[in-house]
């Protein structure tokens, strides 16, 4: 999942973001009938992984972990400006539970070489070129 810091609307996406990163879970995500189909896709597979599988409460944390272990996230975030530093103090998920990969301005070299590498699988040399 790719998320930028240009698709943060409200500062409530991070906080949902920052939640799933430390617990595994947005609070109060599912209720009702939603709930009920996390429980009823879930039992089966939890049962299967030695869970009493009319216990709610461990079916719903297997569900968390099964999420824990198959999410990824990849969250784009500039780091100029204060809003960066802004959101790092509020929301400390984003630095305590992620691996942060640092980029600097690349050469037009090296991005036409990945780009390139990227397109190879089309094996359309015109497009590629066109693209590129």
């Amino acid at each position: 999942f790719l998320f930028t810091d240009t698709q943060i609307v409200k500062e409530g996406f991070l906080e949902d973001i920052n939640n799933m990163l430390n617990s595994g879970e947005v609070p109060n995500l599912f209720e009702g009938d939603t709930y009920e189909q996390v429980q009823n896709g879930c039992r089966n597979d939890a049962a299967k992984a030695g869970i009493n599988p009319s216990d709610r409460d461990a079916v719903y944390y297997f569900f968390i972990n099964r999420v824990r272990s198959k999410l990824h996230l990849c969250v784009c975030m500039s780091p100029v400006g204060e809003a960066f530093r802004r959101r790092c103090r509020m929301f400390p998920s984003l630095v305590n539970c992620c691996t942060i990969d640092w980029f600097t301005k690349w050469p037009p070299m090296a991005l036409l070489s990945v780009a390139q590498q990227c397109l190879q699988p089309l094996q359309n040399q015109d497009i590629i070129d066109k693209i590129s």
